[in-house]
């Protein structure tokens, strides 16, 4: 019974990150990898009883803890964040297929996110940043609402320094004139990336479904091969395992068939 992933685990919360107003990270303690390995891309059903439950992406993995970058946005997300170090939540899973890093390497790797979309390739990024010498290059171009909005500030510090062609960018910065980054829609920065190597190219665009549709545009505007482009598509999410149907788009079942997808899967419901 104890490594049923159906079946919620007590997990303590062991840190707590703020990024903003809004978005924290919950790094909680995690002693299933053996059985259970996690990849950047799935998610687990986070719970509270009485205030129901969840599905979140991992935003960080260690060999004895998860991370979970978490926006209050309602009852149970609220309850959420009145939970500090010591205290506990219920996980289940982990669900979903995730990203294989090894789909990546000895490739020109582009990874487009926008705002929390960037957890599912935190993982990735974090991989390749202590791994340069196992890809051709990585782009990455990620996309905040403004500066009190970004996240993983000292990851994006970090990730600079590993040799990767990091952008960031704000949609306006109009009311912080500290802020001297990019301002502009990631869709602005694909074309200026420098594609280098197109057919050994991936990329991966993840964010709200707006973004995704542009960006993807925007890489087949510049001749990128479609079948080499891959989503991480969360929305309408609940269950987790395939049976309540809010997720399902056609014969597709988001929790069980992705989240993460190529493309050409998932083309009729982005486009």
């Amino acid at each position: 019974m104890k490594n049923n992933t159906y079946l919620p685990f007590r997990s303590e919360i062991l840190e707590v990150i703020k990024h903003a107003d809004l978005e924290y990270t919950f790094r909680m303690a995690y002693d299933r990898g053996k059985e259970h390995p996690v990849k950047p891309g799935q998610f687990f059903e986070i719970s509270i009883p009485k205030y129901g439950e969840a599905p979140i992406s991992v935003s960080g993995i260690t060999d004895h803890s998860l991370d979970f970058t978490i926006r209050k946005v309602g009852s149970l997300t609220n309850e959420i964040f009145e939970n500090y170090v010591g205290d506990h939540f219920f996980l289940r899973g982990p669900y979903g297929n995730g990203f294989d890093v090894n789909m990546f390497k000895g490739k020109e790797i582009i990874l487009v996110a926008g705002g929390s979309g960037l957890s599912p390739i935190h993982g990735v990024i974090d991989y390749f940043a202590d791994h340069m010498d196992e890809c051709e290059r990585l782009t990455v171009i990620v996309g905040f609402k403004s500066p009190h909005d970004i996240l993983f500030r000292d990851d994006l510090k970090r990730w600079k320094q590993s040799g990767m062609n990091l952008i960031y960018t704000v949609d306006k910065a109009d009311d912080d004139p500290d802020y001297d980054g990019h301002v502009g829609l990631v869709t602005q920065y694909i074309p200026e990336m420098n594609l280098q190597d197109p057919d050994n190219a991936i990329a991966v665009v993840v964010g709200p479904p707006m973004m995704i549709k542009f960006s993807i545009k925007t890489l087949l505007g510049l001749g990128f091969d479609e079948e080499k482009i891959w989503v991480s598509e969360s929305r309408k999410m609940c269950c987790g395992v395939g049976k309540c149907g809010h997720c399902r788009i056609g014969e597709i079942y988001v929790c069980q068939d992705g989240p993460v997808f190529k493309y050409t899967q998932v083309r009729s419901f982005i486009d």
